[in-house]
């Protein structure tokens, strides 16, 4: 064997090592193309793709070295030029003009000497480029790209052998033809296996992107977070490679770890299936799957008729004038004070007014009230709280006697996961739980001092955090993504150990963790899609972030790299209203001048 043909062989090993070594499908294209312009010693090559559903050549990189042409791959220049059709449009009818089109429909390559003097396909579009450039398209080395599956995948086309010593253009040698076809057919491998796993990446962020659409889509108060944090936890991170000095100078992540963290910025709220709608949109304080105030008010109604009733039946009984116009007083008084005691009881039910003693004492008289029930309440209920009321005992004889408000027994839900919160539990989790899982007693919810929420259902709506960590940790997450339940489940705790749900310092979580804390925060302050507040502005975001800070809730360091590096700025500019983009001197924010 010649030595030329050991150095091509040992050369094509070589290069299938490369190839196959290589984690991205736009720089692997590119060392397809480069290797074989090589090994032809050609001027110019051009590799297509086959896309939409095998119906089209597109254009992924083209060179030209005398030209100094370099359009698509990683060079940033776009490739103009339309995809190669392999059907004719109306017809239907396979393009075997195109000699690109024409070697992936036979799968075969194809070599030309001499374009201008080859009739077998229409070189007009070659000749119109040479006219525009006066370069002189001449040899032509086309070859496919199948995978072994026999699909073609790609093409790749070579322009203008040279002569090594000369540079004079030649045809391509017959010779090298079949190491040029190996090196496809290594290529088309790589090349078919890098895209797979793409697609299989590709899929995987799309279904992701489709719960965490769902969990957004699911309550009108938590709007696009799902979607957007990530992004601004991939810009910060990003911004934390781009330094060249200072604290992060040293912080670097591969592609795989970058998108490693855009996983877990997708699943951070993951946990938040689990939180039932009606508490998340909890607007009033007795509202559960529906609004109990219904319910209230309609005993008011009966007290009421009863009222009525009883008036009627005295004024029946009497033919006294004086009598008659005592009752009626009585009667009016009697609605009047019904009427204002409910309203106090709705005013109360929107959580409107801070509930100062005198108005819990107020719903503690009004309470007392009884209005008599004659109908069973265990006939047409769920299983469940049939078996919450079988567990008190005996249904008492009808008609009973009912306070106006009450606390029952069956309005408390027992917890059944104590385990999770027990010192020694698997997850690391340091909080202590309110006692039940659930307190929908009336006047429990209505003595609620501020807001909607009792203490259980802020337990609930913050144990979606539990639940994402439980729920990641639980999955058989490859290598690359083992790291996505740790950068996930830290975005509630805090620098100085007080956070939620393990109370982890900054010093035991990793960085883009941190980042992940920072995302959160400053999209929560300036999302402008919860129908509970107003978004705030840049500058009143950066305040109260600032402030977190200097109480240790958010990192330091990566505070300061969020304002300096502009990341703040950017993500606003793509997703906050324009009245939302304030006048902001970062100098007012920064803990570093903060601490002089």
């Amino acid at each position: 064997m010649a030595d030329g043909t050991v150095d091509r062989f040992k050369k094509l090993l070589d290069i299938g090592l490369t190839l196959s070594t290589e984690r991205n499908s736009v720089r692997l294209m590119e060392k397809i193309l480069n290797e074989a312009k090589s090994m032809c010693n050609a001027d110019g090559g051009t590799l297509y793709r086959m896309v939409d559903d095998d119906k089209r050549l597109r254009f992924e990189i083209m060179r030209n070295d005398s030209l100094n042409i370099y359009n698509g791959g990683t060079s940033g220049n776009e490739i103009m030029l339309p995809p190669v059709e392999l059907y004719d449009a109306e017809t239907g009818e396979e393009n075997r003009k195109n000699v690109a089109s024409y070697c992936a429909l036979s799968k075969h390559t194809i070599s030309i000497d001499d374009a201008y003097e080859f009739e077998g396909f229409d070189f007009q579009g070659t000749k119109k480029f040479d006219e525009a450039t006066g370069y002189r398209s001449q040899s032509f080395l086309t070859v496919p790209l199948y995978n072994n599956e026999g699909r073609v995948i790609a093409v790749l086309q070579l322009l203008n052998a040279q002569d090594c010593d000369t540079g004079e253009v030649i045809p391509f040698d017959a010779e090298l033809q079949p190491f040029v076809e190996a090196l496809a057919a290594q290529a088309a491998i790589a090349l078919d296996n890098q895209l797979l796993v793409e697609a299989q990446k590709q899929l995987l962020v799309s279904f992701i992107e489709l719960i965490a659409g769902a969990i957004d889509a699911k309550s009108a108060y938590t709007g696009g977070h799902c979607q957007r944090v990530p992004e601004l936890t991939d810009m910060l991170a990003e911004a934390a490679i781009k330094q060249k000095e200072g604290t992060f100078a040293g912080f670097h992540m591969t592609e795989e770890e970058q998108y490693e963290l855009h996983i877990a910025g997708l699943l951070h709220d993951c946990g938040k299936v689990t939180t039932p709608e009606y508490i998340v949109d909890k607007a009033t304080k007795l509202e559960t799957i529906y609004d109990r105030i219904h319910e209230v008010r309609m005993r008011f109604e009966v007290l009421k008729r009863d009222a009525e009733i009883d008036y009627l039946k005295k004024l029946a009984k009497t033919d006294d004038g004086a009598e008659k116009q005592a009752l009626d007083q009585a009667f009016q008084d009697r609605l009047a004070q019904l009427d204002d005691d409910f309203a106090f009881v709705a005013e109360c039910n929107v959580g409107g007014e801070f509930m100062a003693p005198e108005r819990m004492a107020r719903l503690d008289e009004i309470a007392k009230e009884t209005w008599t029930r004659t109908l069973s309440d265990r006939l047409g209920i769920g299983h469940e709280e049939l078996t919450r009321k079988q567990a008190l005992g005996a249904e008492p004889a009808l008609p009973v006697m009912e306070k106006l408000l009450s606390d029952q027994p069956h309005h408390i839900f027992a917890r059944k996961d104590k385990s999770l919160f027990e010192e020694d539990n698997p997850f690391g989790f340091k909080v202590t739980p309110p006692q039940n899982l659930y307190n929908q007693g009336e006047l429990y919810n209505l003595k609620v001092k501020a807001g909607t929420l009792t203490e259980e259902d802020r337990f609930k709506i913050n144990d979606h955090m539990i639940q994402t960590i439980i729920m990641l940790e639980q999955l058989p997450f490859p290598r690359y993504l083992s790291r996505v339940p740790e950068y996930a489940g830290g975005h509630h705790e805090k620098m100085n150990g007080t956070g939620y749900p393990r109370q982890l310092t900054g010093a035991d979580m990793s960085l883009p963790a941190r980042m992940m804390a920072i995302a959160d925060v400053f999209e929560a302050l300036t999302a402008a899609d919860r129908p509970y507040k107003l978004p705030k502005t840049l500058s009143q975001s950066l305040k109260i972030m600032s402030f977190m800070v200097k109480d240790q809730h958010l990192d330091a360091d990566l505070f300061e790299l969020f304002l300096v590096s502009g990341t703040y700025k950017h993500y606003a500019e793509k997703f906050l209203k324009p009245e939302q983009i304030d006048e902001v001197d970062i100098t007012d924010y920064l803990p570093s001048k903060a601490a002089e």
